[in-house]
């Protein structure tokens, strides 16, 4: 797993699974400590795969996030991502931000 920042966005790179878990949650929590913006972005375009320990991880961020009264919001799911929210019905926990439709 590759994690960089770019402002407020924390982007993921490669497999995000049980493996990467608890590099990811670290991460996470430090960008929240340390960015100051109320919304921060977990960026998962060129994420490659992801299963529901990994979307866990993003739940319980998520509301960790809310009760500091921030806003954590996934950019870039892919179809897989999108199906593994749906199926899991971590998509009622999380926050996905819309796609922009090419003009």
């Amino acid at each position: 797993m590759d994690i960089t920042t770019d402002g407020p966005a924390l982007v993921l790179a490669g497999q995000f699974d049980v493996r990467s878990t608890m590099e990811v949650r670290a991460a996470i929590y430090q960008h929240l400590h340390e960015c100051l913006d109320e919304e921060i972005f977990v960026d998962l375009t060129d994420v490659d795969a992801v299963d529901v320990t990994a979307l866990k991880v993003l739940a319980v961020a998520t509301r960790s996030a809310e009760r500091d009264g921030r806003h954590l919001r996934l950019r870039g799911c892919g179809p897989a991502v999108r199906r593994m929210l749906h199926v899991s019905h971590l998509r009622r926990l999380v926050a996905v931000e819309r796609e922009k439709i090419p003009a």
